[in-house]
């Protein structure tokens, strides 16, 4: 039990310090193109290099399963992370980082939401109620209360709302397909997926016109760790450990240690008010959980 609680908050941590290293890349002149594709060609090349070091250990002992999912459509349901990481790091270029996390967060309500128009599974009241906080919330958190109208960068906030519907999909698929796979081949296709589609609309000039001499080898090699890496596999061998109530609670991680990290090395402002919009975030993400914990108990 205790095991699995690391790994989950582990994974949550990794995901919140992510946008800080993206926002640090920006700074040193790289563009989106040059991001989402290192983090996306590194993070495979990582998880396949894994995966078969793993299969070929001569004390580890694989289950004999039927794959029941083709390959490819693992692949298609990993673009929804490229679509995430192409949405969100826009975002992040347009807006601070503790606001940006904040839009992704509305992938709370996006879920449930996507539950009932597509599996007719209706909100229960809790979850309704969950819904208003996070609105609500998000008002405080992004500083839409302390600025202007015109200092808001629309543009950014319909890339963050993108991400966080890119993210519900992700997940809601992410659940459904390919858990016979083992963990690590699970994500070395979904993320092979997201690289393949990156580079559609990106094409990977940075393998060639000398970004990799610069620093775009450590951050890309940074974000994908962080992005690509860490994150799927705590996710994969911490959630069955203690079930999905738990996790989603622990996930709420993300969002504190994205806005600490804003403030701390990036040096935004994030006054008192905003801190308590993430408190309220959390607070939504805490209690549609709780009946469930009650009865695992």
């Amino acid at each position: 039990m205790l095991k699995g609680i690391i790994l989950v908050f582990v994974g949550a941590c990794s995901y919140g310090i992510l946008s800080t290293f993206v926002k640090l890349a920006y700074h040193d002149g790289y563009t989106l193109g040059d991001v989402t594709g290192a983090q996306a060609l590194f993070g495979a090349v990582i998880l396949w290099a894994l995966f078969i070091v793993q299969r070929n250990m001569a004390n580890f002992k694989a289950k004999k399963v039927k794959l029941i999912t083709p390959w490819w459509k693992m692949l298609l349901a990993g673009t929804c992370t490229g679509l995430v990481s192409i949405f969100y790091y826009q975002c992040v270029k347009l807006v601070p980082n503790a606001v940006a996390i904040i839009l992704l967060m509305q992938f709370i309500w996006i879920s449930i939401l996507l539950d009932f128009v597509i599996f007719k599974k209706k909100p229960s009241g809790m979850q309704l109620f969950a819904i208003l906080l996070v609105l609500g919330g998000t008002v405080l958190a992004s500083g839409m209360v302390e600025a202007s109208i015109a200092s808001l960068n629309v543009k950014g906030i319909i890339f963050g709302l993108l991400a966080a519907i890119c993210y519900a999909g992700f997940l809601m698929l992410n659940g459904k397909l390919g858990n016979e796979y083992p963990p690590l081949q699970k994500s070395a296709l979904m993320v092979t997926g997201a690289c393949i589609l990156i580079f559609i609309i990106f094409p990977p000039q940075f393998l060639y016109n000398g970004a990799l001499n610069g620093s775009l080898l450590k951050w890309g090699l940074i974000i994908a760790f962080f992005g690509t890496v860490i994150p799927p596999l705590c996710y994969a061998n911490g959630v069955p450990r203690i079930g999905t109530a738990l996790s989603s609670i622990l996930s709420a991680a993300e969002l504190p240690v994205a806005v600490l990290m804003a403030s701390l090395v990036l040096q935004e402002q994030v006054s008192v008010l905003r801190w308590l919009g993430v408190a309220v975030i959390l607070s939504a993400m805490v209690l549609p959980n709780l009946q469930y914990l009650r009865r695992s108990k």
